[in-house]
């Protein structure tokens, strides 16, 4: 579990991360570097959780031994699909990290909801929906395991 008071807004009692894959943890299909790492290190603290189609037929490679669960989700209404899971694991535990037009409610539902801005680009409803945006999923971990920084940027 992760605890970040950030004044002025909230206390976030963190308990899971949920990650897009493609666009997010990876650039077409190929996880981006620094990525392994960083999950790997946030794992001892928060439950993994990424949600994919695997359009790219390439999720259950790129993530093994990490240490975390990794979903298919179908091919459609995926918006909807990844906003079930959360609310399946208590969106108010959850901190959600995508780019996408599918990732908007999931990232409105999460405690947290982070979008990124690489080199796939952003939906700019995934923009809006987010509470945070970051330039890479490497900054967005680097938050998590130094959440003094996101407090700074959050804070009222």
């Amino acid at each position: 579990m992760l605890e970040i008071d950030v004044p002025g807004w909230k206390t976030l009692t963190l308990k899971h991360l949920v990650l897009d894959f493609n666009g997010t943890l990876a650039l077409d299909g190929q996880l981006l570097p620094g990525v392994r790492e960083r999950l790997d290190s946030l794992a001892q603290q928060l439950e993994i959780h990424v949600l994919t189609a695997d359009t790219f037929g390439s999720v259950q490679e790129q993530m093994r031994n990490i240490a975390c669960g990794f979903f298919i989700i179908p091919l459609t209404e995926q918006a909807k699909a990844k906003a079930a899971y959360l609310e399946n694991l208590g969106s108010s535990g959850c901190v959600a990290v995508g780019n996408g037009r599918n990732d908007v409610l999931m990232l409105q539902a999460a405690a947290l909801g982070i979008a990124l801005l690489q080199e796939e680009g952003a939906a700019a409803q995934a923009l809006a929906a987010a509470d945070l945006v970051c330039r890479s999923v490497c900054d967005a971990l680097d938050l998590l395991v130094n959440p003094l920084r996101m407090s700074a940027t959050l804070r009222g």
